[in-house]
């Protein structure tokens, strides 16, 4: 672990070494590195300016991007009274790369403190869900989400737990959340009992922790959020169950939303053999179990994402498929029509991983669908979006705006709750529609009985 870290940050030291001999601000730097320029706001206005015209509204240099309704002009007014959205020049927002690379190997101030509960699923796999349970900062007496909610944090397809996470989580937990930790099946010491691994965009591992999450808390509100290439899984689930998730709302940070698309595009080189060194290293503990269903070979002789997905699920020694067959059960949109609840993509016009917006960014999905919200910024990179600070240790606005993305759900929904009661108003069509993915009366959930005997669980705590 040590080792890790300390080439993480020789990593990031020799990047922003670069950077500066060869980054687009070496000349100013060069004049007087006590000043350093980033671009003007007419920059970065630029920068979505080619997307603005015919789809955002400005949000401080962010853009909101949606089709109108209620709850869009309700999540506008939160925006508005947001300080982290407003326009403000400073060096490390400039630097996606930089940026990206801080929030996935600066290690944390403190680690998070969980308590872990493993869960047998129906063909004898295990998951683990990691409820955060410290360190607690400030008065964890004053919570501001009103009831008690549980959020649901689902991290990128390599499982790591990332700088970014624990900032939301213990964000989270001091805000009056229980935030719980999503770990697929041999991820962070997750034990692997059966030869299966959970592909790109399948649910159903993630359904059975979300009735699980419910037998536990089921008086609570379910909400989710996902990082990075995990949004891939969040959005397959909510298109599968439609208005049955039983989440009243969902986030995504920096979603991969052209999933095929993008592996076969490949990711900047920095990024793609990080991951992979990071996905081989986790195999590597199950090789002898995942030998009897897959030719790991092919696996581990990868060269690029999208080999490493194809050989991990495509070539396996019983029921191989093809590429396009794979994509077609695990695009994240394949169902995308059936989504129910508001899900907020929270996404960079400089993200190095994603790519350039105009061609790895539905646009028709945001203007159309009225359960969708983009919200564009100028910089933030890929998973960063770090406060100005003198240093890239600093934490990440982005939480703090996707939290107030979740409040501000909160308050629309009592809003609705309280014009439903009077017969003379009408409340909006979308809350009429789908209730707003609220959960279905109790006697349609299935007798707590029932549910103690289909989960078998263990607790542990862990830091």
């Amino acid at each position: 672990m040590v080792l890790c870290v300390f080439a993480g940050f020789a990593l990031l030291c020799l990047l922003a070494w670069w950077l500066q001999g060869h980054g687009p601000f070496r000349s100013s730097l060069a004049v007087d590195d006590r000043q350093p320029q980033g671009p003007t706001p007419a920059e970065e206005h630029h920068a979505g300016a080619n997307f603005a015209g015919k789809k955002g509204t400005l949000v401080g240099d962010c853009q909101l991007i949606c089709k109108p309704s209620t709850l869009a002009q309700a999540l506008l007014k939160t925006f508005h009274r947001s300080a982290d959205l407003e326009a403000r020049r400073w060096a490390w927002k400039s630097w996606p790369s930089l940026q990206t690379i801080a929030q996935l190997l600066w290690p944390p101030a403190q680690p998070l403190e969980f308590a872990r509960d493993h869960l047998q699923l129906v063909d004898n796999g295990i998951l683990a869900l990691d409820w955060v349970v410290g360190p607690w900062k400030g008065d964890r007496n004053a919570p501001n989400t009103g009831d008690s909610s549980v959020l649901l944090v689902v991290p990128s397809t390599a499982g790591q737990i990332t700088r970014n996470i624990q900032q939301l989580c213990q964000l989270a937990l001091e805000q009056g959340y229980y935030p719980v930790i999503f770990n697929r099946r041999g991820h962070n010491s997750c034990p692997l009992t059966s030869p299966r691994l959970q592909p790109f965009g399948d649910p159903s591992d993630l359904k059975e922790a979300v009735a699980y999450i419910r037998f536990r808390h089921p008086t609570a509100t379910l909400f989710a959020v996902s990082e990075g290439s995990g949004s891939g899984l969040l959005l397959s689930y909510l298109g599968e169950c439609g208005s049955s998730s039983y989440l009243r709302g969902a986030a995504c940070i920096s979603p991969l939303l052209k999933c095929q698309e993008w592996f076969e595009a490949g990711a900047p080189w920095w990024y793609e053999w990080s991951l992979l060194l990071l996905q081989k290293r986790s195999l590597s503990r199950h090789a002898k179990a995942l030998s009897e269903v897959m030719e790991l070979d092919g696996v581990f002789g990868s060269c690029s994402l999208q080999d490493f997905e194809e050989a991990l699920f495509c070539c396996r020694k019983s029921q191989a498929t093809t590429w396009e067959a794979y994509w077609d059960c695990n695009d994240p949109l394949r169902d995308v029509d059936e989504v129910a609840v508001p899900v907020l993509c929270m996404c960079s016009v400089d993200d190095p991983v994603r790519g350039p917006p105009e061609d790895t960014l539905p646009w028709e999905l945001f203007q159309s669908n009225p359960y969708f919200f983009l919200l564009l910024t100028p910089c933030g990179g890929h998973c960063g979006f770090l406060r100005k600070g003198p240093s890239p240790s600093s934490s990440s606005w982005g939480n703090t705006i996707i939290l107030e993305y979740l409040h501000a759900l909160v308050e629309f929904f009592h809003m609705e709750d309280r014009m439903q009661e009077r017969p003379c108003r009408r409340s909006s069509v979308l809350h009429r529609r789908h209730q707003w993915g609220a959960l279905p009366p109790r006697e349609a959930s299935p007798p707590s009985v029932q549910l103690h005997q289909s989960f078998s669980w263990q607790r542990s705590y862990t830091r």
